[in-house]
């Protein structure tokens, strides 16, 4: 009689479930000034078309509330900004000067615009700036329009995955935001200081030595 045997997990998805599983849907039900600090150290995962894996660390987050200036959905809420009034746990993506896609994960409540934008990602064995950037990011990661609205749990498209065991507690630096010109006082933003894929560090902050630098791995 033949033998039959069950078919084999692909690696793929045996490395998703080892290394990579996704943030839980409560992690984002948090106000975005919570969550934005403790989304550095956590990796953007994509699964790509070979079944391959993209992925690098958030090493640069920026929060957004609707009673924020600054906020997309602070003057109204539009068909353009409509993902930032929904459930949290979702993308929200947008295109800047009509140019450049950036990446925002929509948190702490439905009803309530409220998100935290990824600024930037280091990537293993690439180029310590590839992704040092909102609009770097997104075009690294492929991410665009079509990324909207959609969850940052799904395992097989596009994710957030925790922190490696080697970064549970990051040293983090904390500071204003970038290329805004309303709520410019508010300490929003979040950078790993032992990153050199920053993309933009605190006045008097240098830059650590390669040597001393944390890469993801």
């Amino acid at each position: 009689m033949k033998k039959v045997v069950a078919p084999a997990t692909p690696i793929a998805t045996q490395r998703i479930a080892k290394d990579f599983p996704a943030l839980p849907q409560s992690f984002f039900c948090r106000p975005a000034e919570v969550v934005g600090p403790d989304l550095v150290g956590c990796r953007l995962v994509k699964r790509q078309a070979d079944g391959s894996l993209l992925w690098g660390v958030i090493v640069e987050t920026e929060a957004y509330s609707q009673d924020d200036p600054a906020c997309h959905g602070y003057r109204r809420r539009s068909p353009q900004n409509e993902t930032l009034f929904g459930e949290p746990g979702r993308f929200y993506v947008y295109v800047s000067y009509g140019i450049h896609h950036c990446v925002n994960v929509v948190t702490d409540r439905a009803e309530w615009a409220n998100g935290v934008l990824l600024r930037a990602v280091a990537l293993p064995d690439e180029p310590e700036r590839v992704a040092a950037g909102p609009g770097l990011l997104a075009r690294r990661f492929g991410i665009d329009r079509q990324r909207d609205a959609c969850s940052v749990c799904d395992e097989h498209g596009l994710w957030l995955a925790p922190r490696s065991a080697g970064l549970i507690d990051p040293v983090l630096i904390t500071t204003t935001r970038i290329g805004i010109s309303q709520g410019q006082d508010l300490l929003w933003r979040w950078y790993l200081q032992a990153s050199r894929s920053v993309s933009k560090r605190a006045r008097g902050d240098r830059s650590p030595k390669p040597v001393d630098a944390i890469r993801p791995g």
